[in-house]
């Protein structure tokens, strides 16, 4: 008998501004790395979200970047909003204030927090492999 797992959203917080000194092309690198996690979630069944995935278009409507002051107060706090939605968070490996600070929310939530994208449920199954 096949278990189903239930979608779930998938917060995914990892490093995106630490240590980059917001270089571009290492704020690129960093999302990218985050997006690596998106396929094999969404392939499990889930929905993978990346906080950056809005908070980037907020701040360029804005007429800001990631070096502007205006993104302190967009960066964290769509992290925040999105939890309110999220229901669970897969912590990438790396120094991050902000992704440190998704956990925190998350535990505060009573959501789950997964370390490796493998203990999320139903991705290191053979379904969906």
């Amino acid at each position: 008998m096949t278990t189903l797992t239930p979608s779930l959203l998938i917060l995914i917080a990892g490093p995106y501004r630490s240590g980059t000194g917001d270089d571009p092309a290492l704020t690129s690198a960093n999302l990218a790395r985050l997006e690596e996690a998106a396929w094999p979630l969404f392939r499990a069944g889930h929905v993978p979200m990346i906080g950056e995935w809005v908070a980037l278009p907020v701040l360029r409507s804005a007429g800001a970047g990631i070096g502007d002051p205006l993104a302190e107060q967009v960066l964290y706090p769509t992290a925040e909003r999105l939890l309110a939605r999220c229901d669970a968070v897969l912590r990438l490996p790396g120094a991050s204030v902000g992704a440190d600070q998704d956990v925190a929310i998350a535990r505060d939530r009573g959501l789950p927090v997964y370390w490796r994208v493998e203990d999320v449920p139903g991705v290191g199954t053979p379904a969906a492999a």
